[in-house]
């Protein structure tokens, strides 16, 4: 008798143990065709999203990099008049400001309006440049949940199918797939649609700062300009 308990309880151990190592991989096929096919196109929305938040994250870092001095070498050609070297400057320097600082170099002699729209519209061509692609990421982070509930309305749909053929008598086991297929495509798509939407706005608090740094140095260029020499 206590032979056949303690046989008992290991294979109950054991079956416990099979259910607290089921994995992601088991989640997603045990969904059936339905599951696995919603899941891919998360998996690509999230690759996709990943790479975008990478590439541009590693494009604004680049873009927020000067060099402290920059302006006041500026400073120094404008005021002894050595435009050229100015220009030679900026051309060296690979940056947004250094190039909004060029366009300002270039007009130096028409009125400062004039100066001030070169340097505008040059500054929305390079905000351009930081916020390429970035608008995917949104769209990302608000389509992935969509799919994920078009799985869910799905594998509802499933489920309440193989309850009507069976006229009400259907086990568990026959509603497990379309189960399956409603819960693990709406973790997906909120999983992805999350980690989109925090890519996002962490790409768009750097673009600001950049932009807040673009725009600090185009009045401090204005300002030189403006001063007399």
């Amino acid at each position: 008798m206590i032979l056949f308990q303690e046989a008992t309880q290991e294979v109950a151990e054991e079956v416990l143990s099979e259910e607290k190592t089921l994995s992601v991989i088991d989640l997603i096929l045990n969904g059936g065709t339905g599951s696995i096919i919603i899941i891919t196109i998360l998996f690509v929305l999230l690759f996709v999203a990943l790479y975008i938040y990478f590439e541009r994250l590693f494009a604004i870092k680049a873009a927020s990099q000067i060099d402290k001095n920059f302006m006041h070498q500026i400073k120094d050609h404008v005021s002894n008049g050595k435009l050229e070297a100015a220009k030679v400057l900026c051309a060296q320097t690979d940056s947004p400001v250094a190039r909004l600082t060029e366009k300002g170099i270039a007009r130096i002699g028409k009125p400062l309006e004039d100066i001030n729209k070169a340097i505008e519209n040059a500054g929305t061509l390079e905000v351009y440049k930081l916020e390429k692609n970035v608008s995917i990421l949104a769209t990302v982070a608000g389509a992935a949940p969509m799919i994920g509930f078009l799985g869910t309305v799905i594998g509802m749909i499933i489920a309440f199918h193989q309850m009507a053929t069976s006229g009400g008598q259907a086990e568990m086991g026959q509603l497990a797939s379309g189960i399956y297929t409603a819960m693990t495509t709406t973790v997906a798509g909120l999983v992805v649609g999350i980690i989109a939407y925090i890519g996002y706005n962490h790409l768009v608090v750097k673009t600001d700062k950049v932009v807040h740094n673009m725009e600090a140095n185009a009045v401090e260029f204005l300002d030189l300009l403006d001063e007399p020499m």
